[in-house]
């Protein structure tokens, strides 16, 4: 209880100095503020796609709206923005995937390792509403949608000591991984010893030698600085997991449809932007570690981490029947957009 009346009062201090920035309180009582919260910095695309939305929809509908975009945990961790979220107290955030499989089961088959043989194949099943949309929609119930979905990149591991060419690379090894059921097996069949963690004990935990390595996209190396440490970075490539824009229903709902098709002509801008500033700042990690802090890059043969999380695949659509027509609409994207031959 004490934890939400402190997100009370930071939202009512948020209202504050909005009213205090703008030219009179009595102009901006008469537009409803939007607030948007999400985990990045300022420099991250998530935030600069963000800003992009903030911009578009103020000068399209600035004269109802006025946007407001809180970056790095500003209204509380990804959890506590989805609770916000919910209730309405704020009126989207950018919540993981691991957060939204508590709402929704659905989620979790993102989560499998090897599910997308390609970046392409990934990306075609994301822009497709006929297999993202039961998955977006399951949450309605809970009080929040997703509108749209950011691109996270690849997951892969990188190391301390040595290089991750195949599964047998990883025996005896400490890996971090999130904290999630789903992840724990995939390390069990690849023969290390998974360790999960919050992200922001993983440069402690790396320094210290509690773990061997870690799995996250190039940004962890620079941004967070786990290639100062990590020397190996090996792209095994087993998860695209996308980070998800969630609104609140009520507030969805509650637009005219004018006004409902500016804000998904909007949505459609923080995907595209997003996705835009990705591959830039993909480019820019990799320049960085490899020249920096001297990360070697490491693209080993697929194949056998793939036959390895297999079973994987097969516990989880046996748990959760659901998945099975998704699972399917995606290896149909996996056979037309294979991975790049070597």
């Amino acid at each position: 209880m004490r934890r939400k009346l402190t997100k009370i009062l930071a939202l009512a201090c948020c209202a504050a100095l909005t009213c205090l920035s703008v030219s009179g309180c009595a102009n901006t009582q008469e537009k409803r503020t939007i607030r948007i919260g999400h985990n990045q910095s300022t420099n991250h695309p998530t935030h600069i796609a963000l800003t992009a939305f903030q911009d578009f929809i103020n000068e399209k509908l600035g004269d109802k709206y006025v946007v407001e975009v809180y970056p790095s945990e500003l209204l509380g961790s990804q959890t506590d923005m989805v609770q916000l979220t919910q209730t309405g107290a704020i009126d989207f955030c950018v919540a993981s995937n691991a957060i939204l499989e508590t709402f929704s089961k659905n989620y979790e088959i993102f989560n499998l390792p090897y599910l997308f043989a390609s970046p392409d194949a990934y990306h075609h099943v994301m822009d497709d509403p006929e297999v993202t949309g039961p998955i977006f929609d399951s949450t309605k119930k809970a009080g929040f949608t997703a509108v749209t979905w950011l691109d996270a990149g690849t997951r892969n591991f990188y190391t301390i000591n040595k290089p991750i060419e195949s599964p047998a690379d990883l025996k005896g090894l400490k890996i971090r991984v999130q904290q999630s059921p789903t992840n724990i097996e995939m390390m069990k069949l690849l023969g290390g010893s998974a360790t999960p963690m919050g992200f922001g004990d993983v440069y402690t935990a790396l320094q210290s030698g509690i773990i061997d390595g870690a799995e996250n996209n190039e940004m962890a190396l620079t941004d967070n600085g786990h290639g100062d440490i990590c020397k190996y970075y090996s792209y095994d490539m087993h998860q695209m997991v996308p980070d998800i824009l969630i609104g609140n229903n009520a507030f969805m709902e509650g637009l005219s449809d004018e006004d409902r098709a500016v804000f998904e002509e909007g949505f459609r801008l923080v995907n595209q932007v997003e996705r835009e500033e990705w591959v830039k700042a993909v480019d820019n990690a990799k320049d960085r570690a490899a020249n920096d802090q001297n990360v070697n890059f490491v693209y080993p043969d697929q194949k056998p981490f793939v036959e390895a999380c297999k079973p994987l695949h097969a516990t989880v659509l046996s748990n959760n029947p659901a998945l099975q027509p998704i699972y399917d609409a995606i290896q149909k994207y996996n056979a037309e957009y294979p991975a790049e031959a070597e």
